[in-house]
């Protein structure tokens, strides 16, 4: 947008309509008879071209004088920017992906519904880096912290139960692997959201233990006990299996951490979940709006310049010779 900051000098143009007011008059009392020696001789051509020689000056001179004006009345773009800080909050989502992730109580199982309802949380966060964790007898980072919500779907995608070999529930040992992910970060806020479908049975360090390492660095935890309420689910090819969730560890996890614990006894549930830890988990946004001017009183008074320079060089030089 272009405003001006003195537009009172505008009124300055009524001297244009004077200038050519007072130029008719004073052509008008100087007019008379002219008395010219039988010797010269003035054709029209002649008369014509002085007119149109005053008419050339006179437009030169009064487009200078409006461009001066404009330039005095300091015309100036205005552009209003905008200044945004981003808080980004770093999450790590640790998905427990032991042989009971399996089980059919969530359909078709646990640890499918997990992984659709993560890839929605992850659609969700904007400007946030994410990673993602995954941990049965043992953890392994399925994705680090980044802000690629492709490599982070697509990874999503890719995360199965363990291997045999590889079964169990190591949490303490998934807390402190997540932690060193996210120790060195430089976010205001850091998060891991630990979902989990059992207790502790595996690896060489305790969740409290873990829990209160991921404390000294700030990290907050929301723990997710995934699981009906019932006593036992079934897993294909296996049979069926006691629902054996540590509430207790994991209420313990959350509160040292200043997080929350949620029990999800079904899809909806779980969704719900992941839901209102995205609400609690809200990338700040401060917007600062200034007012940026640029001057353009140069692109008017310059080419007043030129024209004026221009006007008198056309005056001595050119019409004088033509003469």
């Amino acid at each position: 947008m272009i405003i001006l900051d003195s537009p009172l000098f505008l009124f300055l143009l009524i001297i244009i309509p004077l200038i050519i007011i007072i130029k008719k008059f004073s052509n008008f009392s100087n007019s008379g008879p002219v008395r010219i020696s039988s010797s010269t001789i003035v054709s029209d051509t002649m008369i014509r071209k002085g007119k149109i020689k005053n008419k050339i000056l006179s437009l030169i001179q009064y487009f200078a004088i409006i461009l001066i004006i404009v330039s005095l009345s300091r015309p100036q773009v205005v552009q209003d920017l905008q200044e945004k800080n981003i808080d980004i909050v770093d999450i790590v989502l640790v998905i427990d992906i032991s042989s009971s992730m399996l089980a059919t109580d969530f359909k078709p199982n646990r640890l499918e519904v997990v992984k659709k309802t993560a890839k929605n949380f992850i659609q969700q966060r904007d400007s946030d880096r994410l990673g993602i964790l995954v941990f049965a007898g043992e953890s392994f980072i399925q994705c680090p912290l980044t802000i690629d919500k492709d490599v982070l779907l697509s990874l999503m995608d890719e995360v199965s139960v363990a291997q045999q070999s590889y079964d169990g529930t190591a949490i303490g040992m998934a807390i402190a692997n997540a932690t060193n992910r996210l120790r060195s970060s430089e976010s205001i806020s850091k998060v891991m959201i630990l979902l989990s479908d059992g207790s502790n049975n595996a690896g060489e360090l305790d969740p409290s233990t873990a829990a209160d390492l991921a404390k000294q660095f700030n990290i907050k935890i929301y723990t997710i006990g995934a699981g009906t309420n019932d006593d036992v689910s079934f897993i294909p090819g296996r049979g069926y299996i006691r629902n054996e969730i540590d509430e207790e560890s994991l209420r313990s996890i959350a509160s040292k951490t200043g997080g929350q614990y949620f029990r999800a006894t079904n899809s909806k549930a779980l969704e719900e979940i992941y839901s209102k830890i995205n609400e609690l988990e809200r990338t700040e946004v401060e917007i600062k709006i200034y007012t940026q001017y640029k001057e353009l009183f140069g692109w008017f008074l310059i080419p007043a310049l030129f024209l004026t320079l221009g006007g008198n060089t056309l005056e001595r030089f050119y019409f004088r010779k033509r003469q």
